[in-house]
């Protein structure tokens, strides 16, 4: 067996970033931008109104001034401030040349066309400058995953278009007699494929397509019809038959095809039987059938690989510390992931671990991760954790 962190090392090292595509900004939210986006013209554009006022050259306060116009936004007022004049102007609107401070509304007395300064104004010019937010030149740097506030920032840019890596495609094939899709009649010797389901989920969460393929059954004919359809995916996930049983062809079938394996069996808790390699050069990996060991896998090894498929740094989930609300055992000789509660800066370990357990998984919001051989630990000791 080798490490988590040794094991993921060599899922990097099967992965090569795919290659990028242009496409409108209506459909970059999500994607991961590969090529830096350079603002095309200033924001603002010229020096704007930050508040509802009067636009004024700050030498001729405290008035009176006349008020000769008005400016809101999108529509500028042509003119210029001169001595003794004022501009009625609205936020976002240009400010006039001449003028260096806008007034706002309730700091001033207006008696028809004529404003006056009242007593203990605010001082502030409240004016934007020309490029205040970005100049054009300026860049989003790259690769990042395009959120709702980076595409707005892209937009104001003015850019229409943006390099994003293609979406992976990824392969789903579940294995084993003992399966039935959600919805069909299971035998009573039968459960559904629940894992092909979150995994499904998880892939598409992180940009992926994930592409569900018929469950394949415990014969090599229909293991090896299965694997035919796989064909211009980016990563084949198998779950399910990749341990040692009588039954489990996973991995046998593959090496059949010349499947290349990085490695077999990982020193963690759940998740041990999983394994990795390349098959018709395409990234392959085998995670375990159990339900939880499944599902916990996918975070720990398919997330960071497909971050790293869409060009983000090939790295492993974040993990925090934080204190434990109840005291937890000692771990054995394998890293564990233990399903936990977060809350209030603290984490709570589940009760229940056992990898069948599907609904102690949708309860948690973390997993504490425990080294090999870690004593036990009191409330109060800090815990590593992934946020899920």
């Amino acid at each position: 067996m080798i490490s988590v962190a040794q094991a993921l090392s060599n899922v990097f090292d099967l992965i090569t970033p795919l290659e990028a595509e242009a496409v409108p900004l209506r459909q970059a939210a999500g994607r991961v931008l590969i090529e830096p986006v350079k603002a095309a013209r200033n924001q603002p554009p010229f020096r704007a109104s930050v508040m509802d006022g009067y636009a004024v050259r700050n030498v001729d306060l405290p008035g009176p001034l006349s008020v000769i116009g008005e400016a809101a936004a999108g529509h500028s007022f042509d003119g210029q401030i001169a001595p003794g004049q004022a501009l009625r102007i609205f936020t976002g609107a240009p400010v006039p040349k001449g003028a260096d401070r806008v007034i706002i509304q309730e700091d001033v007395t207006r008696e028809g066309d004529v404003i006056r300064l009242n007593d203990g104004a605010d001082t502030k010019p409240y004016v934007r400058a020309i490029g205040a937010d970005f100049k054009i030149g300026d860049t989003l740097d790259a690769p990042r995953r395009l959120s709702s506030a980076d595409v707005a920032l892209i937009a104001s840019m003015n850019v229409a278009e943006v390099r994003v890596a293609r979406r992976p495609r990824v392969a789903l094939l579940a294995t084993g007699d003992e399966l039935v899709m959600p919805g069909e009649a299971p035998a009573p010797d039968q459960i559904i494929a629940s894992n092909t389901f979150g995994l499904a989920a998880m892939i598409e969460a992180e940009g992926g397509i994930a592409q569900v393929l018929p469950i394949a059954r415990d014969r090599e004919d229909s293991l090896l019809a299965a694997l035919s359809l796989t064909k211009g995916s980016d990563l084949l996930v198998t779950i399910g038959g990749a341990s040692v049983g009588d039954h489990d062809l996973v991995g046998k079938v593959a090496l059949s095809k010349g499947m290349e394996r990085s490695f077999y069996k990982v020193a963690m808790r759940p998740g041990k039987p999983l394994m990795a390699g390349m098959l018709d050069a395409m990234p392959m990996v085998g995670l375990p059938g159990n339900p939880v060991s499944s599902m916990v896998c996918g975070h720990v090894f398919l997330r960071p690989a497909l971050r790293a498929l869409q060009g983000l740094p090939a790295a492993a989930l974040e993990q925090k510390n934080v204190p434990l609300a109840a005291p937890i055992g000692k771990n054995g000789p394998r890293e564990h992931y233990m399903r936990a509660s977060l809350m209030n800066d603290e984490i709570t370990a589940a009760d229940r671990q056992d990898s069948a357990l599907m609904s102690v998984l949708t309860t948690a919001n973390a997993l504490i991760v425990r080294p090999p051989n870690d004593p036990p630990r009191d409330t109060g000791d800090l815990v590593s954790f992934i946020e899920l």
